[in-house]
């Protein structure tokens, strides 16, 4: 793994050259008809600001969908696209006091627009990261395993030896979840679509610490209860999917189950069957990172506090970044069009 340390935070601590540049978007619809790379203009530094220069940036599902105009923030146009990253101060205003130039930092909001050589953030809005952090790490830490870590924090008390089940399991906030669980000595059951190279992804997600990895088709079918006399029903359900694939899910929970869904990546309704809610008394939640957020703004300890315990997890060894692809930004299209392809499971980062 590459550290951002030594020579390395030394070649990128020289200054800027040449103008910044973003990935812009003037209207929603498809990113690769929208998005053009463009010149973009810096405000001025001001008292609170912070100039960054940013490192590399994923492009997560979510990305997609506000470009889309699908997603439940809109920005102002034109927008840079982009949520989350991770970037190195270059200069500071004259009132900012908990960074400098030199810090590693990412976003601690949504909507900044992260696709981009450099930009002038508000020091409220930047969260500063350890420098040992791993440049993919730090640049894919900020929504997926945040997002995977208040799910098995908020919703029910987990103790060692529970399980959790969770459909998309291959995604990153997927992965995250494995391995989380697993640090926690909580068990997973692992939904994901059948494909081609089904074993090759099997045996990925149990070198992360995945107890069982089974196909949506196959958790259909009778014989799935014979994975429960080794591991117990699970408490809680993870849906990243809705539709067919959350129902399935529900008929596994134990009694007083909670399903948490936080995406709807098949685009259909969850259906809950009357059994389910009625004599097995099952709890249905929803979760959004960006939202917990927004509600914790006034109370930035809870954030910085959720990272570091995530840090440690990196330095352990227990919590990696998802397979990433690296592309540069002038590739953008080549990047765009792997994320939405099928059964592609590397993440792709845009590098500056």
């Amino acid at each position: 793994m590459r550290f951002l340390v030594g020579a390395t935070w030394r070649a990128m601590s020289a200054a800027v050259q040449g103008r910044p540049r973003g990935l812009v978007y003037e209207k929603h619809g498809e990113p690769d008809r929208v998005l053009q790379l463009k010149d973009v203009s810096l405000p001025e530094l001001g008292a609170s600001g912070v100039h960054v220069r940013m490192l590399a940036a994923p492009i997560n599902p979510s990305d997609i969908n506000m470009i889309q105009g699908s997603y439940a923030v809109i920005p102002d146009f034109p927008a840079v696209g982009g949520n989350e990253g991770v970037g190195q101060v270059v200069q500071t205003g004259s009132h900012v006091t908990s960074l400098k130039p030199g810090d590693l930092v990412i976003p601690a909001d949504a909507g900044l627009g992260t696709w981009r050589t450099e930009a002038v953030f508000e020091e409220e809005k930047l969260l500063k990261m350890p420098p040992d952090i791993p440049l993919l790490s730090a640049a894919t830490l900020g929504v997926n395993p945040c997002t995977a870590f208040r799910m098995l924090s908020d919703f029910v008390t987990l103790k060692p030896g529970d399980s959790v089940i969770q459909n998309a399991a291959n995604s990153g906030a997927g992965q995250a979840v494995i391995q989380i669980a697993a640090a926690q000595g909580i068990k997973t059951i692992n939904v994901v679509r059948d494909r081609p190279d089904l074993q090759e992804l099997v045996d990925r997600l149990k070198s992360l610490g995945a107890d069982h990895v089974v196909t949506e088709e196959a958790l259909r079918k009778p014989e799935t209860k014979d994975l429960f006399q080794k591991t117990p029903k699970p408490l809680l359900a993870l849906d990243a999917v809705g539709g067919k694939s959350a129902t399935e899910m529900l008929r596994h929970l134990q009694h007083k189950g909670t399903m948490v869904t936080y995406g709807g990546m098949s685009k259909q309704p969850v259906t809950i069957p009357l059994s389910a809610l009625i004599f097995k008394d099952i709890r249905l939640r929803g979760f959004w990172m960006t939202q917990w957020k927004r509600d914790n703004a006034q109370h930035k300890e809870k954030l910085s506090g959720m990272i570091t315990e995530l840090c440690t997890l990196i330095r352990k060894g227990q919590l990696t970044a998802p397979a990433c692809q690296e592309v540069p930004l002038v590739d953008y299209q080549t990047a765009l069009t792997a994320s939405t392809t099928p059964y592609v499971t590397a993440k792709q980062i845009l590098r500056m």
